[in-house]
């Protein structure tokens, strides 16, 4: 496969992603919002919630990187 063509698909793969992992984040803080408990007891939730989606995103992101680089490095 081409490096031009890698790069492209980590591009709109990381768009892709982005905007699902968004979507998620915002389901996640909505679900949360509506439990009746008081906000102080919500807030560990919403960060919790906010890290890990982060996280995973942060890491999905180094593979595609890293996929890109691994082929360039080849040629």
């Amino acid at each position: 496969m081409k490096i031009e063509t890698k790069e492209k698909i980590a591009h709109w793969g990381k768009i892709v992603i982005g905007i699902i992992g968004f979507v998620i984040w915002i389901d996640v803080i909505i679900t949360i919002s509506k439990s009746p408990a008081p906000f102080i007891e919500q807030a560990p939730y919403c960060m919790i919630s906010t890290m890990i989606i982060s996280g995973i995103l942060t890491g999905i992101f180094k593979g595609l990187d890293f996929w890109v680089e691994k082929e360039i490095e080849k040629s």
